[in-house]
């Protein structure tokens, strides 16, 4: 019994390393979702100067967040401008309501230091449909108010 001599063939191209077309299909899959995000971001219309609840400081930003006009969980937070700046300082948030008859005295959540320029609190209010709330900031002697909200 005799054993054929081994086929000698002409070198071809090299052969394909598997799943090759499978990493290709993934980056043209992540790339068009790139693409995606970007024309979204693109289109997306620009942030306003100052977000609803909010008011500018001179050296910071108070806020106050919830559903106004309706009972719920009402968060205030102050962020400084600066966290680096003249040390951390000692804010009391919270919240004051009103409506056509009367501008109610303010309800705290309470006082806490900054933490890298910021602090938050939260707390229920109960309000009525017809009720406006602002945020509410003391420091020291000073009070500091945001705009009023309504529903």
């Amino acid at each position: 019994m005799s054993v054929p001599a081994p086929r000698r063939t002409v070198p071809g191209p090299p052969a394909r390393r598997p799943g090759g077309q499978h990493r290709a299909r993934r980056v043209t899959v992540t790339l068009a979702a790139l693409g995606l995000v970007a024309a979204t971001a693109a289109a997306a219309p620009p942030a306003p100067d100052a977000p609803t609840g909010c008011g500018e400081l001179v050296r910071g930003q108070l806020c106050l967040r919830g559903p106004a006009g309706s009972d719920g969980t009402y968060t205030a937070g102050y962020r400084r401008h600066d966290p680096a700046g003249p040390g951390e300082i000692v804010v009391r948030l919270g919240y004051q309501r009103k409506n056509d008859r009367i501008t109610a005295f303010p309800g705290w959540f309470g006082t806490r230091r900054t933490q890298g320029g910021a602090v938050v609190l939260s707390g229920r209010v109960e309000m009525l449909a017809d009720e406006c709330i602002r945020g509410v900031m003391q420091r020291a002697e000073t009070i500091y108010v945001t705009k009023w909200t309504c529903s």
